[in-house]
C-alpha cells in the first residue's frame, strides 16, 4: 500500500448487516454498491458550529443521504440536480494505503456519487479551499490516485458562491414530486415557458400563481425549464425552455 505509482489501496466499509469488511480497493469498487451502504464512520459533531450532521432527502433516489456539514449539504443539492447522477451516499468507504515511509494512512471521503455510466465520484466538500490543512491535501492526492486507477474521479468540490447556493437552497425546497401539482399542471408550465419570459408572467399565464409557482420551481429544480441561477431569483427573472445541452443530458440519463 505504498503511495505513489503502483499503490495498492484497500477499502474498508460496512456490509448490509453492519459488519466491517476490508478488501482490495479495485475489487471492492467493482463489486460493491457503495451507494447502498451506511457511513463507515459517523460524521463528527464539532462544538460551536451552527450546522451539524443530518440527513438530505434525495430527489434522485427518494432516500436519505447522510450529510456532515452545510458545505456538504449544498454539494449534495448540486449533485442531486445532475441528471447524470443516479445515486448518492455519505462516507460509505474508507481508503487505506501506505506512505513512502511505510506508514499506514487512511481517509474517508465525505461523498459518493454514482453516474449513469457506472463510474463514480468520491469527493470532499471543504468550506474553504485550504480546509483540512496539509493532511487533507495529501489524502486528496492519494484518493485521486485510487480513483484514477479504476476509472473513477476524486474531487475537492469548491464552495458555490453565495447567490448560486441561495438559489439552489430555494429550489431544493420544491424538489419533492408533490410540488408538480395536479395532473396536467407541469405540462401547462412547460408550454408557458416554451419562450423566454419573466417568471411571474409565465406563471400567471397558467393560472393562480399561488398554485402554479411551486410547479415552476419544481420544473426549475429538475431542469425542465431553465433560468440563470448565478443571479438572484425574483419574480421577473427570465425563465425559458430546457436547453439543448440539458435535454441531451436528461435523455442520456434515461
Amino acid at each position: 500500500m505504498a503511495a505513489g505509482r503502483g499503490t495498492e489501496f484497500e477499502a474498508v466499509f460496512l456490509d448490509p448487516v453492519g459488519q466491517t469488511v476490508q478488501q482490495r480497493w479495485a475489487d471492492a469498487a467493482l463489486a460493491v454498491a457503495f451507494e447502498d451502504l451506511a457511513p463507515v464512520s459517523a460524521f463528527p459533531v464539532i462544538p460551536g458550529r451552527r450546522w451539524g450532521p443530518g440527513l438530505w432527502w434525495s430527489a434522485t433516489t427518494g432516500k436519505h443521504v447522510s450529510a456532515g456539514s452545510n458545505a456538504m449539504r449544498i454539494q449534495l443539492m448540486a449533485l442531486d440536480r445532475d441528471p447524470d447522477v443516479t445515486a448518492l451516499a455519505g462516507r460509505p468507504v474508507r481508503l487505506l494505503w501506505r506512505n513512502p515511509r511505510g506508514q499506514v494512512r487512511s481517509w474517508v471521503p465525505q461523498l459518493f456519487a454514482r453516474y449513469t455510466d457506472g463510474t463514480a465520484l468520491l469527493a470532499d466538500c471543504p468550506s474553504q479551499p485550504d480546509a483540512g490543512g496539509e493532511r487533507a491535501l495529501r489524502a486528496a492526492q492519494a484518493a485521486a490516485e485510487a480513483c484514477a486507477d479504476i476509472g473513477w474521479a476524486y474531487r475537492r468540490l469548491p464552495p458555490l458562491d453565495d447567490v448560486a447556493a441561495a438559489n439552489l437552497k430555494w429550489l431544493a425546497g420544491y424538489r419533492h414530486p408533490r410540488n408538480a401539482g395536479r395532473p396536467g399542471l407541469t405540462a401547462a408550465v412547460l408550454k408557458a415557458f416554451t419562450r423566454v419570459r419573466p417568471l411571474i408572467e409565465g406563471a400567471e399565464a397558467v393560472g393562480d400563481p399561488i398554485e402554479v409557482l411551486p410547479a415552476v420551481f419544481h420544473a426549475l429544480w429538475h431542469g425542465r425549464v431553465t433560468a440563470d441561477l448565478e443571479t438572484p431569483l425574483h419574480e421577473r427573472v427570465l425563465v425559458g425552455p430546457q436547453s439543448r445541452s440539458s435535454l441531451a443530458k436528461t435523455d442520456g440519463a434515461g
